[in-house]
């Protein structure tokens, strides 16, 4: 069993906000000894979630929602099943979408790599926009794909 100190620790998280996620039912089986909160494995496991779901842009109430589900047993498989695979496809856009930023930073750190070299831009403009090295013309084009 852990103190609220020691999970905040734990996941460097404020205790106020782990007090809030308590207050707000997320650790329906959380246990209290002379009123003081214990933490136990299935606490840290719900914790783990939680910051996972947060981190995917899922809000409070929605986590909470989930949690519930989670406390009426097999009956809500199929919606939990669902919030999951929504949340794998909204991940899966959004590292898309990174992925896009990442080339047009590697572009820009060869351009600027070759611009140095040269002394100039010159030469890197004119092969703009389809005559660049193969490599380079590959994230160049993931970069400004629409």
């Amino acid at each position: 069993m852990y103190t609220i100190g020691q999970i905040s620790e734990m996941f460097h998280l404020p205790v106020s906000t782990l007090r809030y996620y308590d207050k707000e039912g997320l650790f329906p089986d959380l246990k209290r000894s002379s009123g003081i909160r214990r933490f136990s494995e299935k606490e840290i496991e719900t914790l783990r979630v939680i910051e996972c779901l947060k981190k995917s842009g899922v809000e409070i109430k929605d986590i909470k929602i989930f949690m519930e589900w989670c406390s009426q047993g097999s009956s809500t498989y199929t919606q939990r099943r669902e919030f999951f695979l929504r949340q794998k496809e909204t991940a899966e856009k959004e590292m898309r979408k990174m992925e896009k930023v990442l080339d047009m930073i590697r572009f820009k750190c060869w351009y600027y790599e070759q611009a140095l070299k040269d002394g100039s831009e010159d030469r890197i403009n004119e092969m703009l926009p389809d005559r660049l090295p193969e490599e380079i013309q590959a994230i160049y084009d993931h970069a400004h794909e629409d």
